[in-house]
């Protein structure tokens, strides 16, 4: 399986000494749980067709070894391991449940609420006298996250685990060359990005970058993900849920609670999320979808000039 060998390439059997206790977290654990695609595991196969499970515990897991890779900082890693501990079953479904469909993250309010709650967690920050402050903001660390359309560690590892589990056009590889040349430059920002030393690799991974995207706001895509928005509000409105729950279950067992409730439109549209076909999935006018697009460093320099309106 490629997850298996991007966790050997990012050298998992060796990893910092200092992870291993961060891994028990309970706030942690959840996120095995919670799958990297928006619970799109438990719909239809004709819709989707993932080659191999990928869970927000595995992206935490492999951010982090990334950002070791290049940092060998500490903290850098501890807050790049927690960085989605606020992320609810089915992520971006509840973004689009709250009408956030550019930006998408309207979820991240309880990032910090998660972490603090933690007792285990913040007993072992206290043991390595880290502030919890400095897991809570981990976007101070622009190797861990940064504006798009740059390069961070979070952005790239969702690239590889997206190409290996659902676009399938990340091989082994690309996995041992993407790793193989990747460093860290200053940019025109004078912050530290992650940039590539090979154009061959930075272009492959746009290529991937912008196959995700035209699969993000495909009509099947757009239409599945409205439909669990659809169902989980509807959970939540006949009080089979709390919105907190999304936060501190996982979404295996959310998708029994649905399979159990008496509510027919809630079964209706459960019936309808695992079971619909391709040719069945309606047109959708949805605009302002978030784009996810992509402008790394090649050897301290913009890959495409003049594109972005951010830099």
């Amino acid at each position: 399986m490629l997850l298996e060998h991007y966790f050997k390439e990012l050298d998992i059997d060796n990893k910092p000494e200092f992870l291993d206790k961060y891994l028990n977290a309970p706030s942690l654990l959840r996120l095995k749980k919670v799958g990297c695609f928006c619970g799109m595991d438990y719909a239809s196969k004709d819709i989707y067709d993932f080659s191999e499970y990928i869970s927000r515990y595995d992206h935490s897991l492999s951010t982090a070894l990334l950002t070791y890779k290049l940092t060998k900082n500490k903290t850098a890693t501890l807050a790049a391991l927690f960085h989605d501990i606020g992320t609810p079953c089915f992520s971006h479904v509840i973004d689009y449940m709250n009408g956030d469909y550019e930006k998408q993250e309207s979820t991240e309010a309880f990032t910090e609420s998660i972490i603090t709650s933690d007792k285990y967690l913040l007993k072992c920050l206290e043991e390595d006298n880290i502030s919890v402050v400095n897991i809570v903001k981990f976007k101070q660390y622009s190797i861990v996250d940064n504006e798009r359309p740059k390069l961070c560690a979070d952005r790239l590892d969702g690239v590889i685990l997206t190409g290996i589990g659902w676009t399938k056009d990340i091989t082994k590889e690309d996995i041992t060359n993407i790793l193989n040349n990747i460093t860290i430059e200053i940019n025109e920002d004078d912050e530290e990005e992650i940039s590539f030393t090979s154009l061959e690799v930075a272009t492959k991974v746009v290529e991937a970058s912008e196959k995700i995207d035209i699969y993000c706001h495909s009509k099947e895509d757009n239409y599945m993900m409205q439909l669990l928005a659809r169902m989980t509000k509807m959970a939540i409105d006949f009080s089979y849920l709390k919105y907190e729950d999304l936060y501190h279950e996982n979404e295996e067992e959310l998708f029994s609670y649905f399979s159990q409730v008496s509510n027919i439109a809630i079964k209706m549209c459960l019936h309808i999320f695992k079971n619909i076909k391709k040719r069945d999935i309606p047109e959708l006018q949805i605009s302002n979808i978030k784009a996810r697009e992509l402008n790394p460093l090649v050897n301290n320099q913009r890959l495409k000039k003049g594109t972005s309106k951010h830099l």
